[in-house]
C-alpha cells in the first residue's frame, strides 16, 4: 500500500515539471508510505511521477519506485498488491525479461511490455497504477476492478494531474478549491459523491473497472475494461455446488491475500465475515493470529466484545482491543476531515481509525477486513426489505402505464398500509416511494439513502434548489441499473441491486473509508471476500440461495458451517457502527448543534436552516432518528470549514500580510 502521484504536461508550449511541486505533491500523502519516498522526471521534463511506499514486499532498496522496465521506456508508480504475481515470474524469466527485486511491482512492467493494456485483464488484486510509456508517449491510469483503491485527477490548461489522494491535487497552485454544487446535491443522497466527480470542482475520481489513457496531445479516452455483469451459466448452480464453492473460492482468497514479508492480521468484530476471515487464516498460519477489536463504552448494544473474544480464545489468536468514547470522536473529527479529503459521511471511520491504531500500536501493518460480503451474499436487511416490497407489491405496479402509476401513487394511505407490512421502515419512507412509483422511476437506487429527494427539498435553500432544479439522484442509480438490463437481460431484482450497490456504496463508500482511514495509521487493509473470482461466482447465486428461510446470506453461511461456530453464523446480525443515534441525543448534542448552525458554511446559503434546527429538535426529543442526516451534514461542514474556508482565510492573511509588508 502506498501513494501514487505525477504530472504530465502536453503540448509543444508546456513549461517544464517543478520537481518541487511535485515531491510537494508526494509528500502530502506521507501517512500512506512513511518507509521509502522517490520521483522520476523524464529528461525532456514533460512527465514526472511520485511515490511514497509502505513496505510490503521485499522491503530492501529494490522495491524503490517509481520503478522502471530494464531500458528505462516504461516507468510505473503503483499503490496496492497483485496477488498473482509470482504466478507471471518464470514465465516472464523466460521469455528474457530481467527482475532486480522480488515485488509485484516489477511484474506489472514485465506484463505490460508483454501484452500492452490487456495486462489489466490478468493481474489479480488492488491497484491504483500511473505507468508512463515513453516509447508511445502515453500515459496509463488504471483502477482495480472494485475500486478497493482509490486515484483522483485533475485536467489543467496543458496538464494533467493525479493521485491517490485529493490533497496532494491541492498543492499545485492552479486547482481552485471550491463545492461543486451537482457533486454535493448526490453526496446528500448517497452519503459519498459517485464517480466520476468529486465534492471539489474540477477533480474526478477514476471509476473502479476503468482505465484512462491520454496520448502525446493530451487526449484522454476512459475505458472501461472489467464489470459484475456476469453471463448467466448453462445450468442453473446447486446449494451443494454453491456452498463447496464458496468455501473453496474463500479459503484461497484469505491464503492468497496472506502474502506479505511483514506482520498481518484481521479486524474482528465477532461477525460472520471476519471471524471467518480468522479461522481460515488460523489454518494457514504457523503464528497465531493478530486480532484487534473496537469496543464503545457508556453504549453496550453496540458492542460485540463477548463474540469477538469467544472467536481469539477459539483460534487461539493474539487479541487486542480499545474501547471509545464520544470524547475520542470529537477528538479525532478534524483528522478525520483531513484524511477523507472529501466527506466520506459513514459513522464506522471512527471506531475504523482507532482499531486500525490500535494494529500499528502493536506492529501489524496488513490486516484483512469483510466488506463486500453483505453486498454479494445479500446480507442487509435493506436488500430483503426491498424484495419483498418488489415482490408483493412494486413489480405489479411498473407493468401499468405512467398515468395509471400517477393514480395509484395518489392512494396514499392504503400503499402505505401494504409498504408498513413488507417493509418495517416503510411508514418513514413511502412518501418517497410513492413519489418513485408515480414518476415511473425504479424502486431501489441503494440499501442508505440519506436525503431523499422529497427530503432534499425541505433541506435546500431556495437559491440552491433553484440551481440544480433540474437535478434528481435517480439519474446516478438508473444509469448503472439500466446498463445491468440492457447487458444481462436475466438480472433478477436482487441481482440489479447487488450490481447497483458494488458501483456505488461499496466503491465510494465503504471501500473508501477503509482505505481512507487505515491509510491515515499507515496500515494496509486486504478484503479477501472481494476476490474477483469469488464476486463473479457469487452474482450467479440464485436468489433463493442468498436469501432462504427468512435467512439472509443463507448460502454463505451454509458454506461456514464447519468453519466458524454456529452461534456466531446465526446470530443475529449486528452490524459495525457508531452509537450517534444515542450520543447525538445527549453527549454529543451541544457540539453537533453549534457547529452546523455557527459554522461559516452558512453563509453559502445552501441550505435551509430552519429545517436542520427541527431536524435537531425532533432527534433530542426522540421523535424521529435523523443521526445519519445530521451525521452527513457534520461532515459536510467540518469539511467546508478544513477544506474551503480555511484555506480562503489562509489567502486572505496572505495578502493581507503582503500589504503590511509593501
Amino acid at each position: 500500500m502506498c501513494g501514487i502521484c505525477g504530472i504530465y504536461k502536453y503540448g509543444k508550449t508546456a513549461v517544464e515539471i517543478n520537481s518541487d511541486l511535485l515531491v510537494a505533491m508526494r509528500d502530502r500523502m506521507v501517512h500512506r508510505g512513511p518507509d521509502d519516498a522517490g520521483i522520476y522526471i523524464s529528461a525532456d521534463r514533460r512527465i514526472g511521477l511520485g511515490h511514497r511506499r509502505l513496505s510490503i514486499l521485499d522491503l530492501s532498496a529494490a522495491g524503490r519506485q517509481p520503478m522502471a522496465n530494464e531500458d528505462a521506456s516504461i516507468w510505473v508508480s503503483f499503490n496496492g498488491e497483485i496477488y498473482n504475481h509470482r504466478k507471471f515470474r518464470s514465465e516472464l524469466i523466460a521469455k528474457g525479461h530481467r527482475y532486480r527485486s522480488e515485488t509485484d511491482t516489477e511484474t506489472l512492467l514485465h506484463l505490460y511490455e508483454e501484452r500492452g493494456i490487456d495486462f489489466l485483464q490478468a493481474i489479480e488484486g488492488m491497484f491504483a497504477i500511473a505507468l508512463w510509456d515513453s516509447k508511445e508517449q502515453r500515459l496509463i491510469l488504471a483502477r482495480d476492478r472494485l475500486g478497493i483503491k482509490p486515484l483522483y485527477y485533475a485536467e489543467l490548461p496543458g496538464q494533467v494531474i493525479f493521485a491517490s489522494e485529493i490533497k496532494a491535487l491541492l498543492v499545485h497552485p492552479q486547482v481552485t478549491r471550491d463545492i461543486d454544487e451537482e457533486a454535493l446535491y448526490h453526496y446528500l443522497t448517497f452519503l459519498a459523491v459517485p464517480p466520476p466527480k468529486t465534492l471539489f470542482t474540477g477533480i474526478r475520481k477514476l471509476p473502479a473497472g476503468h482505465y484512462l489513457i491520454y496520448d502525446k496531445d493530451g487526449r484522454g479516452e476512459l475505458v472501461r475494461y472489467w464489470d459484475a455483469i456476469v453471463a448467466r451459466p448453462s445450468e442453473k448452480y446447486s446449494e451443494g455446488f454453491c456452498i463447496d464453492r464458496i468455501r473453496s473460492l474463500l479459503t484461497e482468497s484469505v491464503e492468497q491475500q496472506m502474502m506479505s514479508d511483514v506482520p498481518f492480521g484481521v479486524f474482528l468484530s465477532g461477525g460472520v465475515d471476519s471471524s471467518a476471515n480468522v479461522a481460515l487464516m488460523a489454518q494457514c498460519s504457523e503464528q497465531p493470529v493478530k486480532t484487534f477489536t473496537v469496543g464503545f463504552q457508556d453504549a453496550s448494544g453496540f458492542n460485540e466484545l463477548e463474540y469477538a473474544r469467544q472467536i481469539a480464545h477459539e483460534y487461539g489468536t493474539d487479541h487486542h482491543e480499545i474501547i471509545i468514547s464520544h470524547e475520542d470522536v470529537v477528538d479525532f473529527l478534524p483528522e478525520l476531515i483531513f484524511h477523507q479529503d472529501e466527506p466520506i459521511a459513514d459513522p464506522v471511520c471512527v471506531p475504523l481509525y482507532y482499531v486500525s491504531r490500535l494494529a500499528r500500536e502493536n506492529a501489524t501493518i496488513v490486516v484483512q477486513v469483510g466488506e463486500g460480503s453483505d453486498e454479494i451474499f445479500s446480507g442487509y436487511s435493506a436488500y430483503i426489505d426491498y424484495l419483498n416490497i418488489y415482490e408483493h407489491f412494486w413489480n405489479r405496479l411498473e407493468r401499468l402505464p405512467l398515468l395509471l402509476r400517477k393514480a395509484v401513487g395518489s392512494l396514499t394511505m392504503p400503499v402505505a398500509g401494504l409498504i408498513g407490512e413488507f417493509l418495517p421502515r416503510g411508514r418513514k419512507i413511502f412518501p418517497e416511494l410513492l413519489r418513485r412509483m408515480a414518476a415511473g422511476e425504479d424502486l431501489f437506487w441503494g440499501s442508505v439513502i440519506v436525503y431523499d429527494e422529497l427530503s432534499k427539498r425541505k433541506l435546500l435553500s431556495r437559491s440552491y434548489a433553484e440551481r440544480v432544479k433540474l437535478l434528481s439522484s435517480y439519474s446516478v442509480a438508473k444509469e448503472y441499473l439500466d446498463r445491468i438490463r440492457a447487458e444481462k437481460s436475466t438480472a433478477d431484482f436482487l441481482e440489479q441491486m447487488i450490481y447497483l450497490e458494488l458501483k456505488l456504496r461499496l466503491a465510494e463508500l465503504l471501500l473508501m473509508r477503509v482505505d481512507k482511514i487505515t491509510m491515515a495509521t499507515s496500515v494496509e487493509a486486504r478484503v479477501p471476500f472481494l476476490d474477483r473470482r469469488l464476486v463473479e461466482f457469487a452474482m450467479n447465486i440464485p436468489r433463493e440461495l442468498r436469501y432462504k428461510n427468512g435467512q439472509a446470506k443463507y448460502v454463505l453461511k451454509k458454506a461456514l458451517e464447519g468453519v466458524i461456530p454456529d452461534n456466531i453464523i446465526y446470530r443475529k446480525k449486528q452490524g459495525f457502527g457508531l452509537p450517534i443515534k444515542e450520543w447525538f441525543v445527549d453527549r454529543m448534542y451541544n457540539f453537533v448543534e453549534s457547529t452546523l448552525l455557527r459554522s461559516p458554511l452558512v453563509k453559502r446559503k445552501l441550505f435551509n436552516y430552519d429545517f436542520v434546527r427541527s431536524m435537531l429538535f425532533a432527534h433530542r426529543l426522540g421523535k424521529i432518528d435523523y443521526s445519519f442526516q445530521l451525521w452527513s451534514l457534520l461532515n459536510l461542514t467540518l469539511w467546508y470549514e478544513h477544506w474551503i474556508e480555511g484555506h480562503l482565510v489562509a489567502l486572505e492573511s496572505g495578502a493581507t500580510q503582503m500589504k503590511r509588508t509593501e
